[in-house]
């Protein structure tokens, strides 16, 4: 779906939102729609597809609740700034970058992940006791 935003006005250019199972397939699936939409729309992917890849699974791993789903959002705006929504169930497990995290380790590396593609993230609460995560970033 796509708007014109009105002169002056940092509304959205351009509008995406899906709601997807919060399992992992529908992590892999948010990622594949971004890539794609953001294709359609002519912007840059590498650095929005892996922060969406790890926002979505921390959705799914972090935001899960049972028989919930969640949502992907995406506005590009004119500026070419592109701000990504991630929301989930589980608003009383607000995401919060931990400490050093070891070369080896397995897990702990999103949020870091995503700190260094976005130009700025954070975290806002969500209707029915969820949260929503959001990064922007110019594309």
């Amino acid at each position: 779906m796509s708007q014109k935003s009105p002169a002056g006005v940092n509304a959205p250019v351009r509008h995406f939102t899906l709601q997807l199972s919060a399992t992992r397939r529908g992590a892999r699936l948010a990622r594949l729609l971004t890539e794609r939409q953001l294709d359609d729309w002519g912007a840059s992917q590498d650095a929005a597809v892996q922060v969406v890849a790890e926002l979505a699974s921390n959705a799914v791993l972090h935001g899960r609740a049972r028989g919930r789903d969640f949502r992907l959002e995406l506005k590009l705006r004119a500026d070419r700034t592109l701000r990504i929504e991630l929301t989930d169930a589980r608003g009383d497990r607000i995401p919060r970058p931990s400490g050093p995290v070891a070369d080896d380790a397995e897990g702990g590396w999103g949020l870091r992940i995503v700190s260094a593609y976005a130009d700025r993230w954070g975290v806002v609460e969500a209707p029915a006791h969820g949260k929503t995560v959001w990064a922007e970033l110019t594309v």
